[in-house]
């Protein structure tokens, strides 16, 4: 029996706003186990951010709780939610939040610094995953020089970069064009099937969404399995 890498149980999420409180997330369950790719999907406002930055440390439920191998990450401190995000997990966003003074290859390297690697180490890694993306011809280009996909590329690299268990990624494919989405799918794919790293993937996408193992809807603030 597989046991689940990540599991979110009754996660709750309600807003209060001056007078009044708005419920977004109602006893929402939710499990990964190692290697599995999951879709969350929903209509716009639907929470779906909101669970994916819940299950990754980013944000604190109303009620609930989450587990990552056993392990409590609600009882752990801020400072130690920030070590085990750097550790375990990885980040893409739609529109890759790299640092636009740093190069690709500087970029994808900081998460290793900031785990304490030197920074020749970090480099040597960073630029191996930029040759794997398909952008060793770009190592010393900053983002402002690079098209989205080239972009988005560079911010899977550096997700992978730690060599996470999980990859959390927020609408990877929203800011990109019909050839750079087929381009990032394939890449989830291959690092899916051959570093067998988790994926839980927010999306309008239906493409994409197809193309996971797992699909979850939210709607009124619950998760239904299609």
């Amino acid at each position: 029996m597989i046991n689940p890498i990540l599991v979110a149980t009754d996660i709750c999420k309600t807003y209060v706003d001056a007078n009044q409180s708005v419920e977004i997330l109602h006893s929402v369950n939710l499990s990964v186990d190692q290697g599995e790719t999951i879709a969350i999907v929903g209509a716009s406002g639907s929470g779906k951010s909101t669970l994916l930055h819940i299950i990754s440390t980013l944000d604190t439920p109303t009620s609930g709780q989450v587990l990552f191998n056993g392990q409590s990450l609600l009882s752990l401190s801020s400072k130690q939610q920030a070590k085990f995000r750097n550790a375990e997990l990885g980040f893409v966003y739609q529109f890759h939040h790299l640092l636009p003074e740093f190069n690709a290859t500087e970029n994808v390297a900081m998460p290793c610094l900031i785990a304490g690697m030197s920074k020749e180490s970090s480099q040597k890694r960073a630029k191996a995953l930029l040759d794997r993306v398909g952008l060793s011809h770009r190592l010393t280009h900053k983002p402002q020089q690079l098209s989205g996909g080239e972009r988005q590329r560079v911010a899977i690299a550096r997700a992978m970069v730690n060599k996470p268990k999980i990859i959390m990624a927020d609408e990877p494919t929203g800011n990109l064009d019909k050839e750079s989405s087929e381009e990032i799918l394939g890449l989830i794919q291959d690092i899916n099937k051959t570093d067998n790293t988790s994926f839980v993937i927010v999306t309008h996408d239906n493409e994409l969404a197809k193309q996971m193992d797992k699909t979850f809807t939210l709607v009124s603030g619950k998760v239904v399995t299609l």
